[in-house]
């Protein structure tokens, strides 16, 4: 009995091997099928093409014209002639300042005027008597020499006494304060019956003219020497006409509707900053641009006509903060660094890294890792539900990419261990044999 169930044992061996082969054998089919498997990929084939060089700075608005009213006389303010917050023309009466000191100093400066005329005209018939006298020898010489000193005394007198009368009627004008400017005035500093002065020169409003705004921009220098290389290498040609456009990119996220051009460009560098000072003028029919607005500008500075355009999906960040790109060679994924240029309508210009005709993925980062093997696909656009892609995932695409695939290949693994594979069928085989055995 004993050495019967010893045979049976010794028999069961060779099958219990072989079973243990056979799962041996099914197990690593999955995972050989998983690293050959080629995952799809949607790709983009890179080729020179035209592209705008823009760049976006930072400016602030100012008036094209700013007059500040203030008082230019001492006084009382009667009356504030206009609504505040509307638009005013040039000439238009603004305040009006007690002109009852200043009308009588004017009508004295008159007095006064009136009085040095008599005075010249009694001089004058003395001096042309004693013309007359000397040639008969009726008067000295030194009594017609002072008789024409008088006289001329007497011209002068008259010119002060107008200069005089002119200064008063100056005052009694500036009672009556008047705009300088067309444009569009502001809240009034003062009210009824408040104090100026002239010598501290009280502010009384101000008017802005907002039909046309400046924006003062600020450029690092060291763009604008990128960008000079650019054209003395020929790379970026400048505009034909020479004039460089700007446009207003507003806090919502839209572009101001009306263009500008810049003025000119500052020809010192701040040395506190290291930035140079731009000026561009815009039109502003609806004024929405107001002085003092902190605004972004964006300059068309000219034109690669053999730029290297990659869609800003494709371009991903790297824990070190570089920018990378995922290349497809021998049809295997390869994460490269680049250098990227400036942003443009269609994507990123790359200025290294890249050459013309390269594969670069667009959708499919979390799928892949460096150096698995990849199915391109064109490319075509925004992905479905208005997601475009995955390319803008901030981690790094290799730990992503790995994880994903190592799920994909666990589950293609056990969903041919549940499909009843040979993996399955062998264990069923032995357990027969061994019922047979026994």
């Amino acid at each position: 009995m004993v050495f019967d169930r010893l045979t049976a044992v010794r028999s069961l061996r060779p099958l219990a091997l072989v079973s243990l082969l056979a799962l041996a054998a099914c197990s690593g089919e999955p995972q050989q099928g998983m690293q050959d498997m080629k995952v799809p990929v949607s790709v983009v084939q890179v080729q020179p093409q035209a592209a705008v060089i823009r760049t976006e700075l930072p400016g602030r608005v100012q008036a094209i014209e700013d007059a500040e009213i203030r008082a230019r006389v001492n006084g009382i303010v009667q009356s504030i002639d206009f609504e505040q917050g509307s638009r005013v023309k040039a000439g238009q009466l603004l305040f009006t300042i007690d002109p009852a000191p200043y009308r009588a100093a004017r009508d004295q400066a008159a007095a006064q005027l009136k009085n040095a005329q008599a005075s010249a005209q009694t001089a004058r018939l003395l001096a042309q008597r004693y013309a007359t006298l000397i040639k008969q020898h009726a008067v000295s010489q030194q009594e017609y020499d002072n008789a024409v000193a008088q006289a001329r005394q007497a011209e002068a007198a008259i010119a002060a006494a107008q200069a005089a009368l002119d200064a008063a009627q100056i005052n009694l004008d500036y009672t009556r304060v008047t705009s300088p400017i067309d444009g569009t005035i502001g809240k009034a500093q003062v009210t009824v019956g408040a104090l100026v002065s002239a010598t501290s020169a009280t502010s009384l409003a101000t008017v802005h003219r907002l039909d046309q705004v400046y924006v003062d921009i600020t450029q690092p220098v060291a763009q604008i020497a990128a960008l000079r290389r650019q054209i003395a290498d020929g790379i970026v040609k400048p505009d034909a006409n020479g004039d460089a456009q700007a446009e207003v990119l507003l806090d919502g996220g839209g572009t101001y509707r009306h263009p500008g051009k810049l003025l000119f460009s500052g020809v010192a560098v701040d040395p506190g900053t290291g930035q140079v000072n731009l000026r561009a003028l815009f039109p502003n029919p609806e004024q929405i641009l107001l002085p003092g607005l902190y605004v972004r500008v964006r300059l068309v500075q000219g034109v690669d006509q053999q730029a290297l355009v990659v869609p800003e999906q494709a371009i991903q960040r790297a824990s070190d903060g570089n920018s990378t790109v995922v290349l497809i060679k021998d049809g295997k994924a390869t994460f490269t660094p680049i250098q990227v240029g400036p942003h443009t309508d269609k994507g990123y210009i790359v200025y290294q890294g890249i050459q013309a005709g390269d594969q670069l993925m667009v959708e499919g980062f979390q799928k892949v890792r460096p150096g698995a093997p990849v199915q391109p696909i064109p490319w075509k656009g925004q992905a479905p539900g208005g997601q475009a892609g995955q390319g803008g995932a901030a981690q790094p695409p290799a730990a992503g990419g790995q994880g994903g695939a190592e799920q994909a290949g666990g589950q293609a693994a056990g969903d041919k261990a549940a499909g009843g594979q040979p993996a399955g069928a062998k264990p069923a085989e032995g357990q027969a044999a061994q019922g047979q055995a026994h």
